[in-house]
């Protein structure tokens, strides 16, 4: 019996109220990819069973227009619909630099309108080689060192008022400042790309720092990964492509761009480091070369050098997708003590964080050298881990000047300074975490301390990862976009975080480093050769499809489709059984790993328990390419798809499973898990397996979760589709090695890559369970075939002696939110379901008396439409 409940009500007044609307999944960006955006909105209700049946949308070249009522752009008029997200754009034809302002109405289940929403906006970026007028410059080699030069030119406008918009395209970082003022909050811009095939314009409104009369454009650049050697690195420093356009009477003008006539200098700062694994060094900063206000248009810079022009070879020049990078949270110090040897001080953050140090210097002598090195941990008592993390400051002839990272950043938690008589104060240090500015979507809180600690750890990693539009494996060593590790995480991310930009770009990435014969590597961007194996490489297939179940993103299905297949075609060719074999190392790809980073005595580099992972692995892809094909209704590549599924699973079987011990390879946790979920398993032996696993379990894990890097999310799966609260929870729970508790109770803030610490303490190993926390204990479980949570599932898994659970998730319909509290023997849920959704309420068994907004109610099934709800019910 289905039960669909709306809420009792006689007579009811409709109230949608539609908001946060967004373009390209981002609020009011400027400059995006592409001619035929996508918009979406929320709608808001404090009606039970409110829905949408229509909207209006409206655009214009002006929000003028608008409140006149003329959408000359694009009118839909009424047009009946429930949907409100990733609607495509259909008006007028759009091209570079339009500018479009636009909102949205709304009817409900009534036919009644809503009233119109904000007005929203959007720029079209510069999308044509033609658009630009600007050339590539920077400082020359022959006039100093040229890796963090700063560029400037004065221009005149005769009018500063209406629309101004600044399109940068730099190779390496960048910092845009006119007329003595920073042009936005962001930093380290642009996001990371594969430089040999794509770079990125950021374009920003430029209005409010221009004005009449004479003005000064100016650039500051840094390296970045426009580093020496690095593929798509075409000259000794960073160079920057830039025009600043005006609209005049509903024409685009070009009020300067870069090119002759521009002038530079090397700039105060020097790299340390080699930009590379281990050697990312810092920034060394000569403040007796600052020059105040160098951006000033008052500043006389006929002593600058000429800036070159430069040529490169041509690739994609495109938007950014991507959100920019914020700071996000600031920090101060907990502790400041001597160290070591004399004035040396050890500055203790409290946590770990990625990102930036800023420090007042009073007093010091012009000339004194201050080194200051960070790391993440002590590798033993009053040592901290060398992890080539460095800067230097040589103080100027000012009695108070500080200190702040501008083009390279850290991975850390304390911060060694050197060569500093007395002891700083607390407030004269700050710590800034900086990270890719998306928006965080959800919270998780319970009864059980330790569930909560082992989640907000989870949950800050991810946060000290996604620095630059895509997810490191760590910040302070590699910085590589690791295909394994984003795997790993992908769901537990997309979960936490809005991270449609981000993946849509991180994706781009993955489909520029697809090679001729269809190999890929198991980084991207790709700079140099990193190991991995098909768990890495396939991302480009799981990691679409998770983008497109998160977020309704349909083009990032689109694109990427011939990509999966070429690299599926690349993997037959070393499936010469039909079973995938290792395939060789590569300049741009090294080793062949089955699972990573796993405890000690679980030994991951046995042959046997690579190829079966690599092999469940590869049954996985041909699942998802089974429902991305039918998602693409292309039907016949569907059906290849799930016969070469169902071949490889019975293959998989009868190499790998050893009948007499009811194991697969080694009978290892992911030996066991890995086949289970692949579908590997007949029917008649997954009982017999399963109970192998938990004898895995509690024999020779002695009630650990005993895996790696794949393991960890593989785990996870299994646990949550089996619904083994109880057991994951007391794995989560074990406090000695290996575990969650284990790292926390050794100081840990961030997760490890090594269960026993090694190495890296900021990184993306064993982040993969965090999505058990909001679809098993929070109870919100999304449903395939419905994607952005359309449709979703309440079915809370209670583990023993959990009470009482708080959770929300932010989707692209709205807050769901779901609240559980068990109190004398009743189980009382308090829920919202977003407008446009609905909501199954799955009830344990033996259930009675269950009651919904005070309403007795059908226990088999309960369907839920949008609205607020309290469900109850006995055990």
């Amino acid at each position: 019996m289905l039960f669909f409940f709306t809420g009792c009500q006689a007579e009811r007044k409709a109230n949608l109220v539609p908001g946060e609307l967004l373009c390209e999944n981002q609020t009011d960006p400027l400059g995006i990819a592409t001619t035929k955006p996508r918009l979406s909105w929320k709608n808001s209700s404090e009606i039970n069973g409110a829905a949408q049946t229509g909207y209006r949308i409206m655009a214009a070249s002006s929000p003028d227009l608008l409140d006149d009522g003329t959408g000359h752009l694009w009118d839909t008029g009424k047009t009946g619909s429930e949907e409100s997200t990733m609607v495509r754009w259909a008006g007028s034809a759009l091209s570079s630099r339009s500018l479009v302002y636009w909102r949205i109405r709304t009817w409900d289940e009534h036919g009644t309108p809503s009233e119109w929403s904000r007005t929203a906006s959007f720029s079209v970026g510069l999308l044509e080689k033609e658009d630009w007028q600007a050339e590539y410059i920077g400082l020359s080699t022959g006039d100093g060192d040229p890796d963090f030069p700063q560029l400037r030119k004065n221009f005149s406008l005769e009018r500063s008022s209406g629309e101004a918009l600044l399109h940068v395209n730099s190779l390496g970082y960048h910092e845009v400042y006119i007329n003595n003022q920073k042009v936005d909050d962001s930093v380290l811009t642009p996001a990371v790309s594969q430089m040999d095939k794509r770079t990125f314009i950021v374009t920003y409104d430029a209005a409010p720092y221009l004005r009449e009369g004479k003005n000064t454009l100016a650039f500051w650049l840094g390296e970045g990964w426009f580093s020496d050697g690095l593929p798509g690195v075409d000259y000794a420093g960073p160079l920057v492509k830039a025009q600043l356009e005006t609209l005049d009477s509903g024409v685009w003008k070009v009020a300067t761009a870069t090119g002759e006539g521009w002038r530079a200098r090397p700039s105060e700062i020097t790299g340390i480091g080699t930009w590379r694994s281990g050697r990312y060094g810092g920034e060394r900063v000569d403040a007796r070369r600052v020059i105040d206000e160098f951006s000033s248009p008052e500043l006389d810079d006929s002593s600058w050098p000429e800036a070159a022009t430069v040529e490169i070879p041509e690739r994609l020049v495109v938007p950014q997708k991507a959100e920019l990078n914020r700071i996000r949270e600031t920090l101060q110090p907990v502790e400041i003590k001597e160290f070591e040897e004399k004035d040396t001080w050890l500055v203790d953050f409290g946590k770990n964080l990625t990102g930036w140090v800023e420090i007042d210097f009073k007093g010091l002598k012009t000339g004194q050298e201050i080194s200051m090195e960070f790391s993440d941990f002590f590798i033993e008592e009053g040592k901290l881990k060398n992890q080539g993390q460095r800067d230097i400051y040589i103080t100027g002839p000012k009695e108070t000047e500080t200190f702040r990272n501008r083009f390279n950043y850290h991975g850390f938690r304390y911060m060694r300074i050197k060569n500093l008589r007395e002891k700083p104060a607390m407030d004269s240090i700050r710590a800034y975490l900086i990270h890719t500015d998306y928006k965080i979507a959800s919270s998780f809180e319970s009864s059980d301390r330790d569930l909560n600690r082992i989640h907000d750890m989870i949950f800050y990693t991810l946060r000290c990862l996604s620095l630059g539009g895509y997810l490191v494996d760590c910040p302070q060593i590699e910085r590589l976009g690791y295909g394994g590790d984003g795997n790993a995480s992908t769901l537990t991310a997309q979960t936490m975080f809005n991270l449609g930009p981000l993946y849509s770009t991180w994706l781009d990435h993955w489909a520029d480093c697809i090679r001729p014969d269809g190999s890929m590597p198991h980084t991207a961007p790709n700079p140099y050769p990193a190991g991995g194996g098909p768990y890495w490489c396939g991302f480009i297939i799981t990691a679409s499809w998770n983008t497109y179940t998160s977020y309704k993103d349909l083009e990032v299905l689109e694109k990427n489709y011939p990509v999966m297949k070429q690299w599926l075609g690349y993997v037959d060719k070393y499936s010469p059984e039909s079973l995938l074999t290792p395939w060789p190392e590569t300049d741009y790809r090294a080793w062949y790993l089955g699972d990573w980073a796993s405890p000690e005595g679980i030994n991951d580099k046995d042959a046997e328990s690579i190829d079966l992972i690599a092999n469940c692995y590869i049954t996985v892809c041909l699942d998802t390419m089974e429902k991305i094909a039918s998602v693409l209704n292309n039907e016949k590549d569907a059906k290849q798809f799930r016969l070469h599924k169902e071949n490889l699973q019975e293959l998989i079987h009868n190499t790998y499973y050893k009948a007499e011990a009811g194991i697969y390879a080694d009978g290892d946790q992911i030996d066991l898990a890995y086949p289970l979920v692949a579908g590997v398993v007949p029917a008649e032996l997954k009982s017999k397996v399963t109970e192998s696993l938990y004898r895995n379990i509690a024999k020779k894990n002695k009630g650990h979760l005993a895996t790696g890097l794949v393991g960890v999310p593989v785990m996870t799966e299994w646990a949550t589709a089996n619904r083994s609260a109880d057991l994951m929870s007391s794995m989560l729970k074990s406090r000695d090695y290996p575990g969650y508790l284990y790292m926390i109770d050794n100081g840990a803030t961030t997760t490890w890559e090594n269960w026993n610490g090694d190495r890296s303490r900021i990184h993306n190993c064993f982040n993969g369970v965090g999505s058990w926390f909001y679809q098993a204990p929070g109870g919100i479980s999304p449903l395939e075939g419905y994607p952005a949570y359309k449709k979703f599932q309440i079915k809370p898994q209670i583990p023993e002696g959990l009470t009482w659970v708080k959770t929300c998730k932010d989707t692209p319909y709205g807050r769901i939110q779901v609240n559980w509290e068990i109190v004398d023997g009743r189980m009382i849920i308090e829920t919202l379901v977003p407008v446009g959704t609905e909501a199954e309420v799955i009830f344990p068994e033996d259930v009675s008396a269950v009651i919904v907004n005070g309403t007795p109610a059908a226990s088999e099934q309960l369907l839920l439409e949008s609205g607020s709800y309290r469900v109850e019910w006995s055990f």
